[in-house]
């Protein structure tokens, strides 16, 4: 029998399946390897968060979908009335009942397999997060082969927020992995002009970027760039079509959303108050302001060794590095627009830069090995392991040992010793 080579088709796929399983294996909640308040022998091999309290957007999350439940899905303009009294009531915002995506879905999973709402919110993120790290695998397999298909799963499947999204029922990794399907979409789209299943995959998949959450701005600024830019750098090539469904998904998403709130006003008032109070909300006041290179900062406190890959590998890149620039311009496009929001930065909205920095960052691997000869791909394979194990260690460092929850800039200070 022909054994393995690096180059054999087989390697990389066998390889690929384990660092999958590894990396649905951190993925899966650590409430399934306990019972009766004791940990399994296989739960020990998982690192279980430090952070157990149910955090006070996981009791809002829980209570929309405990409504749902008790009241059905048509209930929902209902939900959405309610909040908009409420919310007029109180003087600092509380998250809103238009993130249907996620509540929809932890619904489904309680009818499903019979989950109280929290247990189903914890498992729709995880769920998520897992098709997060599959559509890491075909998109980075589309970009650039097997091989960086391998070495960016990897490093998404140690990645540290990626983890500790996948932990806990927040919805920053459900927004992750709809922002990364609309991008991934539109690659295919610039490659395969007016082809009608890639077309109508990706004004589905805008339509459902607006759906999970109202961040979806951010995202969408950064997809317009990359659309943009494409007439200089020519990622491919961009129908009327492909422009027209650009405006038009977004509007879908939009007019379910109207729908589903059971007016338009219903749906401008929910936005308009989330807007006004969530400036004046004590805690994101305190946490969520700062320069413009704040984003940059908690990236290199949380995963410095990515960072700097990825910036020495953007100092190296050429106009035909495509996948690259394409994957850099969103990251450059959302930024600027997150980056700008006054109290309204935290390091849970970049985790949809979390497959483009591992990208470029994978990018200048292959420049520092290249000239390494023969051995060429072992010392890349090395250095892929070490990488995926600093990140690793990360995740124990910030999740761990110091259990945090939200990944604000004094926390992760606190958690490197930086601030004691």
């Amino acid at each position: 029998m022909r054994s393995f080579k690096f180059h054999d088709r087989r390697f990389y796929l066998l390889a690929l399946c384990l660092i999958l399983l590894a990396g649905i294996f951190l993925r899966l909640p650590a409430s399934i390897f306990e019972k009766d308040g004791a940990v399994s022998n296989i739960g020990r091999l998982h690192p279980q968060p430090g952070f157990r309290i149910v955090g006070y957007d996981e009791r809002l999350y829980q209570k929309y979908v405990d409504d749902l439940i008790r009241y059905g899905i048509s209930s929902y303009p209902d939900l959405a009335e309610h909040y908009v009294e409420v919310q007029r009531r109180l003087p600092a915002a509380i998250l809103p009942p238009t993130r249907f995506v996620y509540l929809f879905t932890a619904y489904l999973w309680h009818q499903v397999f019979g989950a109280d709402a929290l247990a189903s919110l914890h498992n729709v993120s995880s769920m998520f997060s897992i098709l997060l790290l599959c559509l890491t695998a075909v998109f980075t397999w589309r970009l650039g082969g097997w091989r960086v298909a391998l070495s960016v799963t990897a490093l998404m499947s140690f990645c540290p927020t990626q983890i500790h999204m996948s932990q806990h029922a927040l919805i920053d990794g459900v927004f992750a992995f709809s922002a990364t399907l609309c991008l991934w979409l539109l690659w295919e789209n610039l490659q395969h002009p007016n082809k009608w299943p890639w077309l109508m995959g990706y004004a589905l998949a805008l339509a459902l970027l607006v759906l999970t959450k109202e961040n979806a701005m951010f995202a969408y600024v950064g997809l317009l760039l990359v659309l943009g830019a494409n007439h200089w750098l020519r990622f491919g090539q961009v129908s009327r079509m492909l422009v027209l469904l650009t405006f038009v998904g977004p509007l879908l998403g939009v007019t379910i959303l109207v729908n589903l709130c059971g007016s338009l006003a219903t749906t401008c008032s929910t936005f308009q108050l989330l807007v006004s109070k969530a400036s004046v909300l004590p805690f994101a006041i305190a946490t969520g302001d700062g320069p413009w290179y704040r984003y940059l900062v908690d990236l290199m406190l949380v995963s410095p060794v990515i960072l700097v890959l990825a910036i020495g590998r953007i100092f190296t890149l050429r106009t035909e590095d495509k996948a690259s620039l394409f994957l850099l311009l969103f990251v450059v496009g959302s930024y600027i627009l997150m980056a700008s929001v006054r109290y309204g930065m935290n390091l849970r909205y970049a985790n949809m830069w979390d497959l483009p920095l591992r990208y470029l960052a994978v990018g200048c691997l292959t420049n520092v090995t290249a000239p390494l000869g023969k051995r060429v791909h072992w010392w890349f394979g090395i250095l892929v392991g070490v990488v995926c194990a600093v990140e690793f260690r990360q995740y124990f460092v910030f999740f761990v040992w110091h259990d945090l929850y939200e990944l604000v800039t004094e926390g992760l200070l606190r958690a490197v010793r930086i601030l004691k």
